[in-house]
């Protein structure tokens, strides 16, 4: 079915796959799916019911940009209209026949910027529809369009995908609503795909769906397959975007650092060159292409190079609300990478929120919460330039495509945000910066022990799941677990790589530092909570220390033991056990082990599997990594 949009931009006027216990793939399609996607809450603002103001003329200006899915409407097919704001407006989308009688109207207003509207005309007739986005009597953008049956006149192709627009602040706008709504769900529900494929071919996420007007997205036997792990995944939502809008696209093969120095690219390769693989059906071209050139090409390292190098394909950007925006990738020091999909704001109820989704190995995409036990950071040259970054501006010149450097990107008035602050106040600096962003507004200090206690409480749970995996794996008749040497215990593949869970357990004591830190973090910055008055910063602290105790006793989970049998524990036993999760993350462990249990207990009582002895040994070696909180770096 073809479907017709369009999308309104207002431009401002002014690896990883890492182990952690994921499921197989065969587990993750059974068991893991994407909740249903929500009717997204406006941001707090009134929105206007006047009716929208009358032009004689309507056209573009500078700051706006126009975008019409598929390339060529047609009469009867669904229209969908997306307007997309840098700066909040208490406007409302409106869609008129040629009659100026209103067709649709959408008063509500996502994101929190870029901010953005949407609404759907189901099935307009031949004509034009007039498209503005009102405030008052004010029309903020303006677009007359066109629908009929004519013919589209053949696209010529040089490289990958024809390049007929370029990217800014237009796009970078568009590209940013697309990403918060392929990935919308709504906050404290799981968001989990198999593949990347699954949240592309949903139209009511996919607001590039079926562009082409080929039916390119549908799901069906001969559908292609686009599952990128973490290192893939934000190049992949790059390059989808870049294929579907006609925009030039870029990726780069790279070292993976080493001997003190961060990792450094080669000449950037272009989507104006012709890639390896071609197919005569574009969309099978593109998934290929993704899963060979591109994913044969670029790995986690390429997101680690050096802030200051300009031989990149992201550079690191101001911590600022207008940065922290979907599409912005985080880039850990030890190989992890993320794509940011949503920045919530700060309420009176509750600290603002960052969310960003990552892939596995298996192809897995699931959203998760920024904070300090999820997003690591490190500064060591060893490890390169992590931190959060946006892929570097392409720009044509004399039909040859080339990337713009730091002094440029600086300097343009379109982007303007490469930075070198996230590496300039160490790492406490750097955690310290993202939560001003995020809450601007002095937290109350209880609420916010509990928002880290919530995350612990999650990243347990997560556990859970995973430890489960590797117990019905190996009670299921699979073999011991070839366990790999040293740094490969993070990065490998096979059943060491579904059932393992070095990486996860390394967050996870990172998180319950996190959580033990928290009291003594609010007595150091007490000017960024709101006090309670009359008390002293000490006081506060012990008060929290007290309210730490009493949820971390009260709040417990259950896993499964080897007789099958469910055995409780609660958070405050976790966190008691940190030194024996140091070890805990072998699948060929019992899961009583895996949890900390201690020999002669009746917890323990009945464990019947133990790993070989000289993989014990080979993690006696590495523990330091677990005990230090730190990883070898990796590519």
């Amino acid at each position: 079915m073809l479907r017709l949009r369009a999308f309104f931009v207002l431009a401002a006027l002014a690896g990883c796959g890492e182990p952690g216990g994921r499921a197989s793939p065969l587990t993750a399609a059974r068991g893991l799916a994407a909740t249903a996607l929500p009717v997204a809450s406006a941001a707090a603002f009134v929105p206007t019911n006047d009716p929208p103001p009358v032009i004689d003329s309507c056209a573009d200006t500078p700051a706006f940009a126009i975008f019409v899915s598929p390339r060529k409407p047609r009469p009867g097919q669904p229209l969908r209209i997306l307007a997309v704001a840098d700066e909040a407006s208490a406007g409302a989308l409106v869609v008129q026949d040629g009659n100026g009688k209103t067709v649709v109207r959408a008063d509500e207003r996502r994101g929190a910027g870029p901010y953005f509207w949407n609404t759907t005309v189901p099935a307009p007739e031949a004509g034009t529809l007039r498209v503005v986005l009102a405030e008052a009597q004010t029309a903020r953008a303006c677009k007359d369009v066109t629908i009929d049956d004519a013919e589209e006149p053949p696209r010529a192709a040089r490289g990958m995908w024809p390049v007929s627009g370029a990217w800014g602040k237009a796009t970078e706008n568009l590209y940013a609503a697309w990403i918060e709504a392929l990935f919308e769900a709504p906050l404290g529900e799981p968001l989990t795909f198999p593949a990347l494929h699954e949240a592309i071919r949903d139209p009511k996420r996919n607001l590039l769906h079926d562009h082409l007007g080929r039916g390119e997205d549908d799901a069906g036997p001969d559908a292609p397959v686009i599952d990128p792990d973490c290192a893939d995944l934000p190049y992949a939502l790059r390059a989808y975007f870049a294929f579907k809008m006609e925009l030039p696209f870029a990726y780069s093969s790279c070292t993976r650092g080493g001997g003190g120095r961060a990792p450094f690219c080669k000449r950037p390769r272009t989507s104006l060159e012709w890639p390896q693989h071609v197919r005569t059906d574009p969309m099978a071209g593109f998934a290929e292409f993704v899963r060979t050139t591109l994913a044969d090409t670029v790995h986690s390292g390429t997101g680690r190079t050096a802030g200051d190098d300009d031989e990149t394909d992201f550079y690191p950007v101001r911590l600022d609300e207008r940065s922290l925006r979907p599409g912005t990738i985080y880039a850990d020091p030890y190989g992890h990478v993320l794509v940011v999909v949503k920045r919530v704001p700060q309420t009176n109820e509750r600290a603002g929120m960052l969310l960003a989704v990552d892939g596995q190995p298996d192809g897995t995409v699931a959203r998760r919460r920024y904070w300090r036990g999820n997003f690591l950071f490190a500064l060591d040259p060893s490890l390169g330039g992590p931190g959060f970054k946006r892929f570097r501006p392409l720009v044509v010149e004399r039909g040859v495509l080339r990337v713009l450097s730091n002094q440029e990107i600086a300097a343009h008035p379109e982007h303007g945000d490469h930075a070198m602050e996230q590496y300039e106040h160490g790492v406490e600096g750097f955690y310290d910066r993202v939560d001003d962003v995020l809450s601007p507004q002095p937290l109350d200090p209880t609420r916010a022990l509990i928002e880290t206690i919530d995350a612990l409480e999650e990243q347990v749970k997560g556990r859970v799941v995973s430890v489960e995996n590797g117990r019905k794996y190996r009670q299921g008749g699979g073999k011991s677990v070839e366990m790999p040497d040293e740094a490969s215990i993070f990065q490998t593949v096979g059943p060491w790589e579904d059932f393992s869970t070095p990486s996860r357990d390394l967050r996870l004591l990172v998180a319950i530092d996190v959580a033990r830190a928290l009291p003594a973090r609010v007595e150091r910055r007490p000017e960024r909570y709101a006090m309670p008055p009359g008390k002293t910063a000490a006081e506060v602290r012990a008060e929290l220390d007290a309210t730490l105790t009493r949820e971390l006793e009260a709040r417990r989970f259950s896993y499964v033991r080897s007789d099958e049998s469910s055995f409780s524990l609660s958070l405050a036993d976790v966190v008691s056990r940190s030194e024996s999760l140091e070890v805990g993350y072998n699948p060929n462990d019992c899961p009583e082990v895996r949890w900390g249990a201690k020999e002669g207990t009746d917890e323990a009582s009945t464990c019947k599997m133990r790993a070989p002895w000289k993989q014990l040994s080979r993690m006696r070696k590495v523990r330091a990594w677990f005990k230090e909180r730190r990883r070898p770096a990796r590519g």
